[in-house]
């Protein structure tokens, strides 16, 4: 069997993080498109989904045009099946991941961040799937407690520890 392994860059737009998952069924961009709009209404967002049968189309939704146009044209170069990609502006993963991960056709999510992302995907003569991703960069220290102080202040900062 012959193996072709490749790396999709992803880009995440300024402002923008992004959520790549893999999900079994037509219907999961409505389902994520009511999970991310009933957690967050004023989040801004575009998701494509793959299908991996049948027109094996990408399926997209979303409520802005530029997020849906940039997550349907990655999830074409992505060109994994089954595999969702969700661009989301003025909320961050952490605010829709659990309700994402409770849709009932989602059975993974590979990440969730602004970072930017390297897809690593196989292809084989029946098509392609995601291994794995390369989310942001590697680590260069462990912290001190400059780092410490730093980390702890800026949670609070933005609101996620009192």
């Amino acid at each position: 069997m012959d193996l072709k392994i490749k790396a999709i860059k992803l880009e995440v737009p300024e402002g923008c993080n992004i959520i790549l998952g893999q999900s079994h069924f037509i219907k999961t961009v409505e389902d994520l498109y009511e999970a991310i709009f009933n957690t967050v209404p004023c989040a801004k967002f575009g998701i494509a989904f793959a299908e991996a049968s049948g027109d094996c189309l990408v399926r997209l939704v979303g409520n802005d045009d530029e997020l849906v146009d940039i997550a349907a044209k990655k999830m074409l170069d992505i060109g994994c099946g089954h595999a969702f990609l969700i661009l989301l502006e003025n909320a961050f993963p952490i605010n829709v991941t659990q309700r994402i991960k409770s849709v009932p056709e989602v059975v993974n999510l590979f990440c969730a961040t602004a970072n930017p992302v390297e897809v690593l995907t196989v292809e084989t003569d029946q098509g392609r799937g995601i291994i794995g991703v390369i989310d942001g960069f590697k680590p260069v220290s462990i912290e001190n407690e400059d780092d410490i102080e730093f980390r702890k202040k800026f949670l609070r900062e933005i609101g996620y520890k009192f």
